[in-house]
């Protein structure tokens, strides 16, 4: 392989906010499953689970643009509010965050009485999160709950063409490779290399290459240690 055209790897392209796409592979095939069941799901409420990293978040923005559903925040849900856009997404992100309960279980409780939609977006699946109300914490285990894995090699490498070609970049094989063997498992860790290597290529007036990769993932390190 001499350059990224030859780097294709045959995953669907899922459209999602603005320019992106979203990529199908093994880790995340489920979870788009059961978003593309929707409005056909067998509860009101569904659960996306994963490490950091994993596509979660990104996923769940793609439903949201779909269904047109609104964004409601952990510490504070307005249940009639949310409840009359009939689609919603609580997404806790990575860390744990208290949940305001009673108005969560109203919200909940509403949804299922409209046939609305609760989309729930977290590292854990809701079973275990820190929740003290009985009644939400069985509706919240009841509901189905898939989980996302972390980008195998090939959605890594698929994602890292992609990003260098949204950029009109050809980077070299030998390039990809040495990025993958030595970024974090994420596509964070990806789209910061992408972004300060095309940075860097544009600043020293030179293509990207091993060296230059060398040269970014130490400065990045750096950083990342200084933080």
């Amino acid at each position: 392989m001499t350059g990224s055209s030859q780097l294709a790897l045959g995953l669907a392209h899922r459209p999602a906010l603005g320019h992106d796409d979203f990529l199908v592979a093994a880790p995340n095939a489920d979870a788009v499953a059961w978003l593309d069941r929707w409005p056909d799901w067998p509860a009101s409420t569904l659960a996306l689970h994963g490490p950091p990293g994993s596509g979660k978040s990104h996923l769940a923005q793609v439903w949201r643009h779909r269904s047109g559903a609104v964004e409601a925040g952990a510490d504070f849900i307005d249940p009639p509010t949310l409840a009359a856009a009939g689609a919603v997404v609580l997404d806790l992100g990575d860390r744990p965050k208290p949940v305001a309960e009673r108005p969560l279980l109203h919200l909940y409780n509403l949804l299922l009485e409209r046939r609305g939609h609760l989309l729930l977006v977290g590292r854990d699946p809701p079973a275990r999160w820190a929740v003290s109300l009985p009644d939400l914490h069985s509706r919240l285990s009841a509901a189905p709950a898939v989980a996302l894995l972390p980008p195998d090699d090939q959605l890594r490498e698929a994602v890292m063409v992609k990003l260098f070609s949204d950029r009109q970049l050809r980077i070299e094989a030998d390039v990809i490779s040495y990025l993958l063997q030595r970024l974090d498992r994420s596509f964070a860790a990806i789209g910061a290399a992408v972004a300060a290597l095309d940075e860097a290529a544009l600043a020293e007036r030179r293509p990207i290459t091993v060296p230059l990769a060398r040269a970014v993932l130490a400065r990045l390190t750096q950083l990342e240690l200084e933080v």
